[in-house]
């Protein structure tokens, strides 16, 4: 049977799930897609990325997968680190969407609560991943 800590660490686990999954989602429908291939930055879209848009899709499938990934037990380490890793990776895209509030509009929030929310969530997979 489990304690109240494993029952609050399932329930983290199954929302941060959800949240990767739908966030992953996202990146297949086209209108956000579009926002997001324009949120990465032109620096680095035109010396590391030159397909936008096919980042857009690697990045959803990755959204998804580490969403599966923290539901299964084999995994969840490597996955709460991995997770980790991409928010810090997507994170200049975030930062140019909130010098460009004119141009991305919601998506575009401002740089300290994303920041803040980025290290929560950061610390959230690493809470769900032991």
């Amino acid at each position: 049977m489990m304690d109240a800590a494993e029952i609050a660490q399932w329930v983290l686990r199954i929302a941060l799930a959800l949240a990767f999954i739908a966030m992953g989602v996202s990146h297949f429908v086209a209108a956000p897609a579009r926002t997001m291939a324009a949120m990465i930055p032109p620096a680095l879209r035109q010396k590391w990325m030159p397909a936008p848009r096919a980042l857009v899709t690697i990045t959803g499938l990755c959204e998804i997968a580490g969403g599966l990934g923290l539901l299964w037990e084999p995994t969840r380490f490597i996955t709460g680190i991995a997770l980790v890793l991409f928010l810090i990776a997507v994170f200049p895209a975030n930062v140019y969407a909130a010098e460009h509030t004119k141009r991305f509009g919601k998506a575009a929030l401002p740089f300290w609560p994303r920041y803040f929310g980025q290290v929560v969530l950061i610390a959230l997979c690493l809470l769900a991943a032991i």
